[in-house]
């Protein structure tokens, strides 16, 4: 691992290098950038460290499985919000253009969710693109104009796009025009349950993307609302939009835009992992059904075959929600489309509490749990974290613009920048085992991606503040590096792996004996955060059984302690079968980490390995492995 002396380690921080090509020799270095929570590192170019042949360790290894394969990803970035544009433009031109550079070329940021009129972080009154005088209406949209966002917006996403032309745009509106709501406000109030008004309305987003498209912005996706279970929101546009309600605009929308040739997809629900406690509180007793299961409630609807997949908020709940929705809807994609980073208590805090939460929960929790994007609110925001109507007081920017123009990059332009720089666009996330949680354990937390042009990148964060070592192995070659006290590390190497992981669909464990909490299920559960134990000292005949649910033709089978790797078995046996009743011995190596077994491809569906020494030890198995021949 490189090491700098402080002189040295100023100067490197002072400036972030661009991503260099992969120089490194293949399979021989993975290049290392990190960010640590005070400050002394920041996407600093940390050297490289040498990959060897695959050893065992005391120090947790993680482990990735490239041909193990998840969601493709598609973009990283934030908001270019009312609030956004008027900061940034109270620069010189010379000067935006150079934050805008950092942004979109150098951070490589690829992704804006935009609004459709105002948000509550606006300098100005609230707006729609089709405004009329109380009373009156306008169903043919006669005066829609996004005349609005051409001084500052519009500019700004086509300086973007050209500085980034991977960049993806998805529009969503805070509230329709007031003439199509039940109250005539754009604050609060209920789309007004007509079928000429949902026409309306998905008319209304039709000419959006129409009319920026006009003016050279490509809109990607559309959500139908912001929020549309947040019934009361604070002094700024909003509207409660239960689902049914959303079914009919876009069982309009659907139609319109396929008419019209346009591949913008669609995206329900754009809301919390779980609904807020207050927004459950206020679910109209007609439309609980709604609560914690809105999406569930699109997908199951016949509008869900216009919709390409789900869009999520962090404010509530935890990322595990995208997983259970994965789960049940497999088909449809999901994007994680809006978390604000939020001022601490101290200010002086603030850089190290959002690196932290983030690189958690927005930027591995989101990623580990099927989100193809990840996506911050404001993408730059002034030193009293403005301007806004109502809403939130302490949300931060990606960057902030000073009255003197100052402009100070923040903890999300690093932990979006440690995804956007090096996870391309069509990146797919494969298998990484993870020690770490959301709501944080203390251990090393991380996701794995291969790139289209192959290689590798693993993104980890010690959740811990004290420094902690970690292996980090692929295939048949591995890596150590010790990673500051709360650091994001990202890592990229080329490298090759022949296993061919099975995935653990319908595994089921039996142990003897079990945890009470620690229970053998643990084992089974593509989770290395959880894990089975004994609760008790190792003893002979003390054994786990992994049944399959179907007959298998393994080559290997791996028992893996995770970051317990003083539980490792003292001594063990290793044993298979077909039906239950017979039994063969597997030839066993490894005597750390990881326990394995010989399968040779023998047809299994049982394997149990049992424990034949002793130790004051607990025996502990927090991941079980197969792989194909």
């Amino acid at each position: 691992m490189a090491r700098f002396g402080t002189a040295a380690l100023t100067a490197l921080v002072l400036v972030v290098a661009p991503v260099p090509a992969a120089a490194h020799p293949r399979d021989a270095t993975a290049q290392v950038w990190l960010t640590s929570p005070d400050g002394a590192y920041k996407m600093t170019d940390a050297g490289t460290v040498a990959l060897g042949p695959a050893a065992e360790t005391a120090t947790p290894t993680i482990v990735v499985d490239p041909n193990r394969r998840f969601q493709t990803m598609t973009g990283f970035g934030a908001s270019i919000t009312d609030s956004s544009a008027a900061v940034l433009y109270r620069l010189d031109p010379g000067q935006r253009s150079q934050v805008m550079a950092e942004l979109f070329g150098r951070d490589r940021l690829n992704f804006l969710r935009q609004p459709i009129g105002a948000s509550d972080f606006t300098d100005e009154p609230a707006y729609t693109y089709d405004d009329v005088p109380a009373g009156q209406t306008d169903y043919a949209l006669r005066h829609f104009s996004v005349a609005h966002d051409k001084t500052q917006i519009l500019p700004l996403l086509r300086q973007a796009a050209r500085l980034n032309p991977e960049l993806k745009v998805l529009g969503t509106p805070w509230s329709p025009p007031a003439w199509m709501k039940t109250n005539g406000s754009l604050i609060g109030g209920r789309l007004i349950d007509n079928p000429a008004i949902y026409r309306a309305f998905a008319g209304y987003l039709l000419k959006f993307v129409q009319a920026y498209k006009a003016e050279g912005v490509r809109v990607d996706y559309l959500t139908i609302q912001n929020e549309p279970q947040n019934r009361n929101p604070s002094g700024y546009p909003g509207m409660d939009l239960p689902s049914w309600q959303e079914a009919k605009v876009i069982e309009q929308l659907g139609p319109m835009l396929r008419a019209n040739h346009l591949n913008t997809k669609i995206l329900g629900y754009d809301h919390n992992w779980n609904e807020h406690p207050n927004d459950a509180a206020n679910t109209p007793p007609d439309e609980t059904a709604d609560i914690d299961h809105y999406p569930q409630e699109l997908l199951a609807s016949p509008a869900a075959r216009w919709v390409d997949g789900t869009a999520y908020h962090c404010y509530a709940g935890d990322p595990s929600a995208m997983t259970a929705l994965h789960n049940e809807f497999p088909a449809k994609d999901i994007y994680f489309t809006e978390c604000s980073g939020s001022q601490s208590g101290d200010p002086a805090n603030t850089f190290s509490d959002t690196l932290k939460w983030h690189a958690r929960n927005l930027i591995i929790g989101n990623t580990r749990n099927w989100a193809k994007s990840v996506v911050n609110w404001n993408l730059a925001l002034d030193p009293a974290n403005g301007p806004h109507t109502g809403g939130c007081g302490t949300c931060t920017g990606v960057v902030t613009v000073g009255d003197q123009g100052q402009v100070t990059y923040n903890a999300e332009f690093y932990t979006l920048g440690h995804m956007a720089r090096f996870v391309r666009p069509g990146a797919v996330r494969v298998a990484s085992t993870s020690f770490g949680t959301t709501g944080w354990n203390g251990q090393v937390m991380d996701v794995a991606f291969v790139n289209p042009n192959g290689e590798t990148v693993l993104v980890a964060h010690n959740e811990n503040d004290n420094p902690q070592a970690v292996a980090v192995r692929l295939g048949d070659r591995q890596f150590s590096y010790t990673l500051p006290g709360g650091a994001l590390a990202t890592f990229i190497w080329r490298g090759h792996s022949d296993d061919r992981p099975i995935a653990p669909t319908g595994w089921t464990a039996t142990a003897s004996p079990a945890s009470a909490t620690d229970v053998p299920a643990n084992a089974v559960d593509d989770d290395a955060s959880t894990r089975f134990s004994t609760g008790a000292a190792q003893q002979p005949g003390q054994y786990l059984q992994v049944d399959f649910g179907r007959t298998l033709r393994p080559e290997r089978i791996v028992f893996d302690t995770g970051a317990s790797t003083g539980d490792y078995p003292r001594g063990y046996t290793i044993q298979a079968s077909r039906d239950g009743q017979t039994w063969w011995a597997a030839p066993t190596a490894g005597t750390g980490q990881f326990s394995t077994g010989n399968l040779n491809g023998r047809q299994t569906r049982y394997v149990r390995i049992s424990v034949t020494g002793e130790s004051g030890s607990w025996w502990s198995v927090a991941d079980v492995r197969a792989y194909a021949r």
